[in-house]
């Protein structure tokens, strides 16, 4: 697949402001890539995929994770107990009581603990490796029409989306569609609003590498009729 030619496509069709952000997950035993580079301080998965979405090309290990609550999702540290216990997420007042944090936690998506060494997170144009999760951030009118292009479009049915109030880019848009491998989206999270640049308008949705050939022909599609045609008014 021509990365650059399938970011440039998605980008135009939709008319979406920043690029696709490709992330491959580097699983225990495979070599660290060259050509990312990793971040100078710690820094949490959403960040990088706000600066990937900006051009830049991370490679992030455990140690330069800011952000252990979705660094364990990915299997890259162990779950912290103040987290497991629900403490953490009930001290930011996310949730009314410890048990209910603690319960959201529980049922929560995640990799083993040290099957992923580090994530290599960069924009799809750029992307020297093959993508587990794309990741695009945009508006909701944009994130509608990826839904049906990379499922009923060529399947029918219906879409069925799973997401919290917490983990928006680590679990919901990149383990659950890498793990399902199914396309999800999250309305974003306390974390990623308060420490990226995401747009109060915008949201996420995390669709499956292997999804993208037949997203891009649905596009296409699309794009020279219903698209074009809903936006007219």
């Amino acid at each position: 697949m021509n990365h650059a030619e399938t970011s440039k496509k998605i980008v135009e069709i939709l008319g979406l402001h920043n690029e696709p952000v490709a992330i491959t997950l580097i699983k225990k035993g495979q070599p660290l890539p060259a050509g990312y580079a990793q971040p100078e301080t710690p820094i949490r998965h959403c960040q990088s995929i706000m600066r990937a979405k900006h051009g830049e090309m991370l490679l992030v290990p455990p140690d330069k994770q800011a952000c252990p609550v979705g660094a364990s999702a990915m299997g890259l540290v162990p779950l912290p107990d103040k987290v497991k216990s629900g403490e953490f997420h009930y001290n930011m007042g996310m949730y009314e009581t410890p048990e209910s944090a603690a319960k959201t936690i529980s049922v929560r998506p995640g990799l083993e603990i040290g099957s992923v060494i580090a994530t290599a997170v960069a924009p799809l144009s750029k992307a020297t490796l093959e993508p587990d999760v794309v990741v695009i951030t945009g508006l909701p009118e944009q994130v509608f029409w990826l839904l049906p292009a990379a499922t009923t479009f060529s399947m029918g049915g219906r879409v069925t989306v799973e997401m919290a109030a917490v983990q928006a880019s680590c679990a919901d848009t990149t383990i659950i569609p890498y793990l399902t491998g199914n396309v999800n989206i999250s309305l974003g999270c306390f974390g990623c609003r308060k420490t990226t640049d995401i747009k109060p308008e915008e949201m996420l949705v995390g669709i499956p590498a292997k999804r993208l050939p037949e997203l891009v022909k649905a596009l296409e599609k699309m794009g020279a009729g219903p698209i074009p045609k809903s936006r007219t008014k």
